[in-house]
């Protein structure tokens, strides 16, 4: 590992231990026999973690934990060897249950919201954030958030890290992009669903912009199989376009994350180059899916870089790109 690459320091306010089924054929209304399912301590932020990690990026993730579930989160990361920093909460850590259809070839996924945490408990949670910063070369905050959870606490995470002249990725979804893009993010990583929501823009190019004018510096739009998109607020006419070109079979779920580890890792070794940073993450995400569950990708995904295609488009001119990539989707 270069010397010169700092931490990437990960935050996961609502993790999930997440329980993996396999089910021989689904049949929603009957009773199902099953073995045991796989554990592993989840939450997107986590899945960044975990990417960085098995790519040999120097990582720090933080969460909350608490009853029984949170042991078990705890002790998923200790056996992974994942460096992690975890917050004591009364409230238990929350579930998230994956049944594979494997007939089907099908995954439903049931995502417990979490419980709220009580005000000194997000106070904790912040004051270690600090704590931790210093030795960090980019924070990533990733995921929902527990109900009830105070409005700034993302903002606060992209001003506490300016406070140390680092970079922020927020990976989140709804009224957060936006707080998150007025605090001046250094990156956001929506998809263009999540995007819709959060700005009410159908034209995904005008809610990119509304987050540029916000504040953001850069936006990273993730479009499913048409690949990732990269805008930047210096140039907000023009955007970068990676695709791989061809569909993956296997499980999307963790993809995003992906890219966002990608991101992070770049980021921390202090490139901030937009177009190695979305090669990269475009080749990541795309060999996540190659992967049965979130947190962890291919080896194929050296050769996938080599695969993935750059094109830069005029917005305007190229609207007509834009959106047939996303129709695609």
């Amino acid at each position: 590992m270069n010397p010169a690459v700092r931490t990437v320091l990960t935050v996961t306010a609502n993790p999930a231990l997440d329980e993996t089924y396999a089910v021989p054929a689904l049949v929603p209304g009957s009773s199902h026999r099953v073995p045991p399912p796989a554990v592993r301590a989840g939450g997107k932020g986590m899945n960044v973690a975990r990417v960085a990690h098995q790519l040999g990026a120097r990582t720090l993730a933080v969460a909350t934990s608490g009853g029984s579930s949170g042991a078990r989160y705890r002790e998923d990361l200790e056996h992974a060897g994942i460096p992690h920093h975890l917050v004591p909460v009364a409230a238990p850590t929350r579930r998230s249950m994956a049944f594979v259809d494997e007939s089907a070839g099908i995954t439903s996924i049931f995502n417990e919201t979490g419980y709220p945490l009580e005000g000194g408990e997000w106070q904790d949670l912040s004051v270690h954030i600090g704590q931790l910063l210093p030795r960090a070369g980019v924070l990533v905050g990733s995921g929902s958030l527990p109900p009830q959870a105070p409005p700034g606490f993302y903002p606060g995470l992209v001003r506490a890290a300016a406070g140390y002249g680092i970079p922020c990725i927020i990976d989140t979804s709804g009224p957060d992009l936006i707080r998150a893009a007025e605090a001046g993010v250094f990156a956001l990583k929506p998809n263009h669903h999540e995007l819709r929501e959060a700005t009410g823009e159908d034209d995904p190019h005008q809610g990119v912009l509304r987050l540029l004018r916000a504040g953001a510096e850069t936006v990273f739009l993730s479009c499913g199989e048409a690949g990732l998109l990269a805008f930047s607020a210096a140039d907000p006419e023009s955007y970068l376009h990676a695709q791989l070109g061809r569909s993956l079979p296997g499980n999307p779920t963790g993809a995003g994350d992906a890219a966002v580890a990608a991101l992070a890792v770049h980021l921390a070794s202090g490139n901030r180059d937009l177009e190695q940073m979305l090669r990269t993450a475009a080749a990541w995400s795309a060999a996540a899916v190659l992967m049965p569950a979130a947190g962890e990708i291919s080896a194929e995904h050296r050769s996938l870089l080599q695969q993935i295609t750059v094109t830069r488009h005029r917005t305007g001119t190229a609207d007509a790109h834009l959106n047939t990539a996303l129709e695609k989707n």
